[in-house]
């Protein structure tokens, strides 16, 4: 009965490299600029890159004993919306990567021997490939800040009425009443009650 390895990789897809043009030769490099489509869900829920759009990457692969060694950068657009004031932020973000990939091979050889150094976390390449979206995602999320504001000073919302302060330095309210005495407000002073006659007008 056949077996089929549903984890393996996509040579077209945008974020998995070939690095057969390395030839497993220590020392060879080769180095990409890529423009790739944003995968969905990529930041935090208030602040990330939009899904398709451009992710612009800057990458040196070389090819080391244990595998393949990738540094480079990223850089994208971000959206999302202040934690504050509900303003919407758009900015940039730009990430270092930095990963070793290792052959199965050797990872392999290093379990035997119990080498601590690669474990079960390590990155590994699948029939030369390397998938890069595991990386891009923790580099993203990691640079991203965890309560992003549209400024480092911003008054968010007003509590009462819900106005952004930042775009009224000024807003304020009257002082609350407080509740013990809201009764008085119906008072008016000619619907106090009459002062009692005097003894004069008793006797007429």
């Amino acid at each position: 009965m056949w077996e089929f390895d549903v984890s393996s990789l996509d040579p077209k897809a945008p974020l998995v490299l070939d690095t057969r043009e390395l030839g497993r030769r220590p020392g060879s490099q080769r180095e990409l600029e890529l423009s790739v489509p944003a995968p969905a869900e990529l930041g935090i829920e208030v602040l990330s890159v939009p899904e398709g759009s451009p992710v612009e990457l800057d990458l040196r692969l070389e090819a080391v004993m244990e595998g393949v060694l990738l540094t480079g950068t990223a850089t994208a657009a971000l959206e999302g919306e202040c934690v504050r004031c509900l303003q919407q932020i758009e900015d940039e973000i730009h990430v270092t990567l930095q990963e070793l990939y290792v052959y199965p091979d050797q990872h392999d050889k290093a379990a035997e021997h119990d080498d601590r150094d690669l474990d079960d976390e390590t990155s590994r390449l699948e029939d030369d490939l390397i998938d890069l979206e595991p990386l891009l995602r923790d580099a993203v999320v990691l640079a991203l800040p965890f309560q992003p504001l549209c400024m480092d000073d911003c008054p968010g919302l007003c509590t009462e009425c819900g106005a952004r302060l930042a775009d009224d330095p000024d807003h304020a309210h009257d002082a609350a009443i407080d509740p013990r005495w809201a009764g008085l407000q119906q008072l008016r002073p000619d619907t106090a009650a009459d002062p009692a006659p005097n003894q004069q007008d008793t006797q007429d």
